[in-house]
């Protein structure tokens, strides 16, 4: 029997294409990188990197790419325990182009169905789910069943125990903004942090100013409200405590998979008990980290690499012991 996770996320999980080649569109790339990719595979891997005991809840085709995602994140300390196999689906695919600083088109390969949205309850281990000191959700597990029932599931057996909700809201999963608000809204009174850029708080609550956009949430019931304000950094509000944690500045290469890594070091920040001001730093030194690198999962720092970055270095730079 494997040991019990203290982060358990469930998601998207897939593999990841990106072009070795900075300012050229698809059409132009002459090779690629391939990674394990998705965001809730990514935020288990951020986690783990920083040394907790991780698994994922998610799908994957009987394929190579399949047998790729168990594969990576076994290798990166993620628990495939809880990986499911889907014979009628493949494995999905994403793609990327690089323009930096901050265009990073992303193309999903998830058609007609991607496997993470198959997962049933009764292929959840729902002892487990109770028994993670965290739980980490995405909004895109409820764009369609089974995974729609079986997020309802997942997070009734959590009676209220620490779960987040990353408001990732990708408009390609969803057939309107509107349907996406209505199950998130239906939700939002079971998770106790809620976490989202402005956009995302639009579609959750309505609201894009930053000051209403968490209050709405704590009103949703959420006890911990996290915007990222991007530029003017990540606002965080309880009910007794609020928190501005400015933006660090590192020159970027490839934005995408900085929100995951924030997740993975805001899951470890809260399981740490710090300060909220502290778990907000760490995690945007984890974000900024990521976004100064190629891939996403095998980008994701160490607590060395957060601390380097924190004290004014450079944490792509070799360190000798």
């Amino acid at each position: 029997m494997s040991e019990q996770p203290e982060v358990l996320t469930f998601g998207r999980a897939g593999v990841d294409i990106y072009p070795l080649q900075v300012g050229v569109g698809l059409e132009d790339v002459e090779s690629f990188g391939k990674f394990l990719g998705g965001t809730t595979a990514n935020v288990a891997v951020a986690a783990a990197r920083l040394g907790r005991r991780t698994a994922i809840i998610t799908g994957v085709g009987d394929d190579p790419f399949g047998r790729y995602v168990r594969k990576e994140l076994t290798r990166l300390g993620v628990s495939d325990a809880h990986v499911v196999t889907n014979s009628e689906y493949p494995t999905p695919v994403t793609f990327c182009e690089i323009f930096p600083p901050d265009d990073f088109p992303l193309y999903f390969y998830r058609k007609p169905k991607a496997p993470d949205l198959q997962v049933t309850t009764a292929e959840v281990d729902l002892d487990a789910v109770r028994g993670a000191a965290l739980l980490w959700l995405s909004v895109t597990g409820l764009s369609e069943e089974p995974s729609r029932t079986t997020h309802h599931d997942v997070l009734a057996a959590r009676s209220g125990r620490p779960t987040v909700l990353d408001l990732d809201y990708r408009p390609m999963f969803w057939e309107t903004s509107g349907a996406a608000t209505e199950q998130i809204q239906k939700i939002l009174g079971q998770v106790t942090v809620a976490v989202g850029n402005r956009e995302e708080c639009e579609v959750a609550v309505g609201e894009t100013d930053p000051e209403r956009a968490a209050d709405a949430l704590l009103a949703a019931g959420v006890e911990l409200a996290i915007v990222k304000q991007g530029p003017k950094g990540v606002l965080a509000k309880s009910r007794t405590e609020r928190v501005v944690s400015p933006p660090i500045t590192i020159t970027p290469y490839n934005g995408l998979g900085a929100g995951d890594s924030f997740g993975g070091s805001l899951a470890h920040g809260l399981l740490s008990g710090w300060p909220l001001d502290k778990v907000l730093s760490r995690a945007n030194a984890a974000g900024a980290i990521v976004a100064s690198r190629l891939e996403c999962s095998t980008a994701m720092p160490t607590p060395a690499e957060i601390d380097v970055l924190l004290a004014g270095g450079d944490p792509n730079e070799k360190v000798t012991a």
